[in-house]
């Protein structure tokens, strides 16, 4: 699950626990363009509040001016399909692009035991599906696998009556080597809806380490991956430059189903990686071509923080890759255009 969605069932549990009411919308359908992908959220308290989003704002303005007065379907109404735009009159008024429609699923009393199971299944690492059936108006959470590897989502799927939702496993970011571009990487892939920890063994890097809700976990590297048991939403990045601590990660997640594996280092330096898996460990072409050396899309980084920003901008574009079940092979960027600390 996304963090944005994490963020909608969180603020949906705090609304409840206030005592307030609170509507949960789906975008269902989009026709032509469209700001936000069918499955987006957005959930309204009756105060005005909001978390999440169905459109670029002045559709949410129309709903949360409807919340407020109460018009957003009654309380114990079944879910229902409201449809906005479709006409240039219409998306110019709303904000939307020319011809673009949307059609949203608007549940004016979400079922909070379905929420609480769809929240219950994700944080456990399983794969949840929730079913919104506008004929019977009920909603359904079915768990689809425990542990799910191998299934990238969430996938959505509406026939015009029941709108189906995949959610989960989360998706993971193991870090190796706890310097400062992993400082840098660690808030940015959290709030791409990455859980993010880091193994570093050298004891003067974990004295220094205190990145909120990023945990540091001992251990060697080799060991570390193992235990995290890595599937298809998983990534693991060595940062260290220390082939000792590198190498150890990157042996056990190349062989892996991890979506995303990549390592710091030269475009030479890469290639005497590649060379050393190959000689000493026995890695295949296959595995070996997995890789993502030197680490990040080439967007003439220099800095630890601007290297951070172009490893998060590669590992979004090879999730959405796996999202599609797209294969994702490893990339080698020339030199010339790889980040400035990676080149050699």
């Amino acid at each position: 699950m996304e963090s944005l969605d994490q963020q909608v069932l969180d603020a949906m549990m705090r609304w409840h626990a206030q005592g307030r009411r609170f509507a949960l919308v789906t975008v269902a359908q989009t026709w032509g363009s469209a700001p936000r992908q069918p499955g987006a959220w957005l959930a309204l308290c009756d105060d005005g509040r909001v978390q999440g989003s169905v459109s670029g704002g002045c559709i949410e303005d129309d709903l949360i001016e409807r919340m407020r007065a109460g018009t957003l379907g009654a309380p114990g109404q079944p879910p229902e399909l409201v449809t906005y735009g479709g006409s240039r009159e219409a998306a110019r008024r709303l904000g939307l692009p020319c011809g673009g429609t949307l059609g949203l699923i608007v549940e004016s009393t979400p079922d909070l035991g379905a929420l609480r199971r769809l929240q219950a299944g994700i944080l456990a690492g399983g794969r949840m599906r929730r079913r919104v059936d506008l004929r019977r108006g009920v909603v359904e959470v079915l768990a689809v696998l425990e542990n799910a590897p191998g299934q990238p989502g969430p996938d959505v799927q509406w026939d015009g009556e029941v709108l189906t939702t995949t959610h989960g496993p989360r998706w993971r970011l193991l870090m190796i080597g706890g310097g400062q571009t992993s400082r840098f990487l660690a808030p940015i892939a959290q709030s791409l809806g990455f859980a993010v920890s880091l193994c570093d063994p050298r004891p003067e890097y974990h004295a220094e380490w205190d990145v909120a809700d990023a945990p540091w976990l001992p251990g060697m590297p080799d060991d570390v991956v193992l235990a995290m048991r890595p599937d298809a939403h998983s990534a693991v990045v060595a940062l260290t430059h220390d082939p000792k601590l590198d190498d150890l990660a990157l042996i056990e997640a190349l062989r892996s189903p991890a979506f995303y594996v990549g390592a710091m280092g030269s475009v030479a330096n890469n290639e005497g990686r590649k060379a050393r898996l190959k000689e000493h460990f026995e890695l295949t072409p296959a595995e070996l071509a997995r890789l993502h050396g030197p680490i990040g899309l080439p967007i003439g980084s220099r800095t630890p923080p601007e290297i951070a920003v172009s490893i998060a901008a590669q590992l979004v574009a090879v999730r959405l890759q796996a999202r599609n079940a797209v294969a994702a092979p490893g990339v080698t960027w020339p030199a010339s255009r790889t980040p400035a600390c990676q080149r050699g």
